[in-house]
């Protein structure tokens, strides 16, 4: 089976890996105002992931937790944070911190750093924000950098674990916007760039189509509508 990639809006992302795992990862759906209607109701989910704390990343965790009662990882402040609002005593085992890796169900997923602040929607402090790479059940690996902006130590990422795919966000303001990202590309040696966090909200402005301009030839910017998926 193929990876499917399927963004929900914003930050949020529902990936169907070969082995038929559905994973998401910051889902933001219910108060995301570009999360298209019919996939703000999860069918299914066997595994959740969250970068950071804020709203527009933690919103639906809890949940898609309680109706699935799927495992989350999340960096440990996050984590314990989580469990405080119903997601069940996992013993820590999936509250991880960067450079760690936990493998549930054939897929590995190992946090990183990045660079941006991470606090609950109720203000507690939860740990410093992440970001993920995400090994599959067939050796496929996809980066997804949370909010952050660029910085140096992204060349280990590439090199150590050599993702195939990068998400990163675009929007500018919170984030990095397309010219950070586009040295971000560079950092990280992919071919392959999904952009998100852009077009949300008016204070981010961002396009993919920016990017692009920024961006040597043969590299993909790939950038599907809310809903849309991506096949790899």
């Amino acid at each position: 089976m193929a990876t499917e990639l399927t963004w929900l809006g914003h930050s949020a992302f529902r990936l169907d890996s070969p082995g038929g795992k559905r994973i998401y990862v910051d889902p933001f759906l219910s108060g995301n105002p570009k999360t298209p209607d019919p996939e703000r109701e999860p069918q299914r989910c066997d595994l959740i992931l969250v970068t950071h704390g804020h709203g527009d990343h933690s919103g639906d965790v809890v949940s898609i937790h309680v109706q699935f009662q799927c495992p989350v990882v999340a960096q440990v402040e996050l984590r314990h944070w989580l469990t405080g609002q119903g997601v069940a005593d996992d013993g820590g085992s999936h509250a991880i911190n960067k450079g760690g890796t936990v493998t549930i169900e054939g897929i590995k997923v190992t946090l990183t750093h990045a660079n941006h602040s991470s606090s609950a929607p109720d203000g507690t402090y939860t740990g410093e924000s992440c970001g993920m790479v995400l090994e599959l059940e067939d050796g496929f690996k996809i980066y997804f950098a949370g909010d952050t902006n660029v910085f140096g130590d992204m060349s280990l990422i590439g090199r150590i674990y050599a993702p195939d795919v990068a998400v990163l966000p675009i929007g500018d303001h919170y984030t990095m916007g397309p010219r950070e990202a586009a040295v971000a590309i560079e950092l990280l040696g992919v071919v392959r760039c999904v952009p998100c966090h852009y077009g949300t909200f008016p204070l981010l402005p961002g396009t993919p189509d920016a990017l692009r301009k920024l961006v040597p030839e043969g590299i993909e910017i790939l950038s599907p509508e809310p809903g849309e998926t991506l096949t790899f």
